[in-house]
């Protein structure tokens, strides 16, 4: 069993695979993120199916990189006196050219000698995991299920049964390259290996010129470009929405019940992206969020889904794929999420924040963005006093979680601070000051403990909760505040998981099961509240413990208390979000900068 964090991650911005340290891509959903999977041996080792390309003995792993400021993978293995490389990638700016919906290319070359390589070509039919039909056309291996068709052409060519492993050798100097088209609901568009390699080179020279904007002097400049890379390819480009992970039903503990559906899009995720996004002067991502939400929310206005489609209609109701062993045998494998049902405060908090960090950095809000931005505010003024999910959408009662109530004083904040720069009626801005002030005289009464001198996980509780390292940042509180820093010392002491990850609250505190691992964004969230409370040595300290869990710089949701290995879905956009975050709370902390900048209240 491949361990979550030892795969990587390929896309082109409509859909992801993931790809093993032996060259086996064992997850790739068609048409789109959400869809169907056609590769899917990482929830079901015997029948899901797979494409690998690879050596044809177990052999070491001499190198695995991804080319620099690029999405492109490079595997390397040493095979006796030779070497082995395979470097592939879905190009993802494909232009106005004529070609199919999504394009795989891999390559391999070799060097030092001969090497011989196997290659297994294994789509199933979606969740039904059926065979398929398959055709041969002049040379092109034709593979179809329902509407969904895959097309690999192979140069020099291979006789290729689907299923079935095809061993051949490789000389120097002589590459192989396999290329596979794919589409549905449309003709399929074959590609040669000569111009899908051509495709993949000129696509990693746009990543390349994309990356060079960023600002070189960024602490952790290449930690902080993988994940807006890796952020970039979890957006489905037809919409600007995107996805908080490629996968469903990963667990967030082995053999646990805690595996849920990923692929949709959260606003809340999203908003954290817009700020990691603008953050690097990238506004056009940022603002593409933005509009995308404008138009997925038009028919819930002014109530906000927690999740959405990427086409942003309502998230497929839940169901368990029975017949699925899922990873490591974690049971049940679950297709759409019930989390869409719940009534979750804080995300309007995040929506609106990223609203005004747009508006903010000179970025003039539609007039349309700024009536919907409005009209959440609206609904926050009059429902706040009402008990919500929570961020971490636990499945049992609702309750006042405190962090919630932070975050819908936050989008009144912010929303207020926007009133002074679009017209908006007086009687409208007395409202949301009035809901913002009562609310904060609530959060200091009942979710506060002045004995202990923290922030609580709910009104009247004792326990703690790792979203409240995010206080520092809030401009609700002062970061040098006995409240603040109490509040991360009692988190780091109840929720501390060794070393710097932390678990998001008491393990097994949420109507379920089992455990979890620690969670990776809280785990940067804890960097982003040292650096922003003085204490930038220990943060740093913390950041570089946390790079180390993945040497390609990629992060699942959460990683083992124990053993550090990633849990749960991978890549996850939350993570590589919280990542930027922290790394420039880093960067501010070093030059100088006031840690509450912008905190004043309008």
């Amino acid at each position: 069993m491949t361990s979550v964090d030892d795969y990587a991650l390929i896309g082109d911005t409509r859909t992801a695979a993931l790809v093993s340290p032996s060259g086996s891509i064992d997850w790739l959903c068609l048409p789109r993120f959400d869809g169907e999977a056609v590769f899917g041996r990482l929830l079901d080792p015997e029948l899901g199916g797979c494409f690998s390309m690879g050596p044809a003995s177990t052999v070491t792993v001499a190198t695995r990189r991804y080319l620099p400021d690029t999405t492109t993978l490079q595997t390397t293995w040493r095979d006796g006196g030779a070497l082995l490389t395979l470097t592939e990638g879905m190009p993802a700016e494909l232009g106005t050219a004529l070609l199919p919906r999504s394009l795989l290319v891999r390559r391999l070359e070799c060097h030092g000698g001969r090497a011989t390589a196997r290659i297994r070509f294994d789509p199933r039919g979606g969740w039904a995991r059926r065979r398929g039909r398959v055709d041969r056309r002049r040379g092109v291996l034709v593979w179809t299920h329902g509407p969904v068709a895959l097309g690999l052409q192979i140069e020099p060519q291979v006789e290729v049964t689907p299923g079935q492993d095809a061993l051949v050798d490789i000389e120097p100097g002589q590459p192989l390259t396999a290329v596979v088209a794919m589409d549905d609901y449309a003709p399929l568009i074959h590609v040669s290996p000569e111009r899908g390699w051509q495709l993949l080179v000129a696509d990693a020279a746009w990543w390349r010129r994309w990356c060079g904007d960023i600002d070189p002097s960024l602490p952790f400049r290449d930690a902080v470009v993988r994940s807006l890379l890796t952020l970039r390819l979890l957006t489905y480009s037809p919409s600007g929405a995107p996805v908080a992970a490629p996968t469903t039903s990963l667990p967030e503990s082995i053999g646990g019940v805690r595996n849920w559906d990923y692929r949709y899009s959260w606003p809340r995720d999203a908003s954290i992206g817009v700020r990691a996004f603008l953050s690097v002067d990238k506004p056009d991502e940022a603002r593409s969020f933005l509009y995308w939400l404008l138009h997925a929310s038009r028919l819930s206005r002014p109530k906000l889904p927690p999740m959405l489609t990427v086409f942003g209609r309502p998230v497929p109701t839940e169901r368990e794929l029975g017949s699925w062993p899922g990873y490591a045998g974690s049971r049940p494998v679950r297709v759409g999420n019930a989390a869409n049902e719940q009534h979750q405060l804080d995300v309007y908090g995040w929506v609106v924040d990223a609203a005004w960090a747009l508006s903010s950095a000179g970025h003039q809000l539609f007039g349309e963005v700024w009536r919907t931005v409005a009209g959440f505010a609206d609904f926050v003024a009059g429902c706040w006093h009402q008990p919500d999910s929570g961020i971490w959408e636990v499945r049992g009662e609702p309750r006042h979680y405190v962090h919630s109530k932070l975050m819908a004083w936050l989008a009144l904040d912010r929303a207020l601070r926007l009133a002074g720069s679009y017209r908006t009626r007086a009687a409208r801005v007395r409202r949301w000051a009035e809901a913002r002030d009562a609310l904060a005289e609530q959060i200091r009464r009942r979710g506060f403990d002045p004995v202990r001198k923290t922030y609580v996980r709910a009104y009247d509780s004792d326990e703690v909760d790792a979203a409240l390292l995010l206080v520092p940042g809030l401009g609700f509180d002062d970061p040098s505040s006995p409240a603040v820093t109490g509040t991360i010392a009692a988190i780091r002491r109840q929720l501390g998981a060794g070393g710097p990850l932390v678990y998001r609250y008491p393990v097994g505190h949420d109507g379920l099961s089992g455990g979890e691992g620690a969670f990776l964004p809280c785990s940067f969230w804890l960097v982003m509240a040292l650096a922003r409370t003085g204490q930038a040595d220990e943060a740093e300290d913390l950041f570089r413990e946390l790079l180390r869990l993945s040497p390609l710089g990629l992060y699942a949701e959460e990683a083992d208390g124990a053993t550090g290995r990633q849990v749960g879905n991978f890549p996850q956009a939350f993570t590589h979000a919280a990542l930027v975050q922290a790394a420039l709370a880093l960067r501010d902390a070093a030059g100088g900068q006031p840690a509450g900048a912008g905190r004043a209240h309008p």
